[in-house]
């Protein structure tokens, strides 16, 4: 059962549809602006956390090679102080002449050479890079 019902046509109807209307439309225009708002600023929070993933990762790159370098460059002190050393041996004439009997087999007079191989300790400590 359906009864007919009419509306009232007057000043006071009209004005309370008017506000109603309104109403929904102010409801429809904020549900979009903060839609909006939201998306922007997921938008811009996955910006940010992609940025920082990848510059963590850049951070921990550099790290490594920072770590790499600096065992190189303690490698390359250690080789500089043997060769500075062996610059100051170089500078004694004792030195030189146990180095030219080792490597060229000469000799004093009266010295007989006997050439024993020694392991070549220098390549087993070299690292290489």
């Amino acid at each position: 059962m359906r009864k007919n019902v009419t509306s009232m046509e007057n000043e006071y109807v009209r004005h309370q549809e008017h506000i109603h209307h309104s109403s929904s439309k102010r409801k429809k225009r904020l549900v979009r602006r903060l839609s909006l708002f939201f998306v922007l600023v997921l938008a811009i929070s996955g910006f940010l956390v992609s940025t920082l993933i990848s510059r963590t990762q850049v951070l921990e790159d550099k790290r490594a090679e920072k770590a790499q370098l600096e065992k190189k460059l303690e490698h390359l002190k250690d080789k500089q102080s043997a060769l500075e050393e062996e610059i100051v041996k170089l500078n004694d004439d004792e030195y030189i002449a146990k180095l030219a009997r080792r490597d060229y087999f000469l000799s004093d007079d009266g010295e007989i050479i006997f050439n024993i191989p020694e392991p070549d300790k220098e390549k087993e400590e070299e690292v290489s890079y």
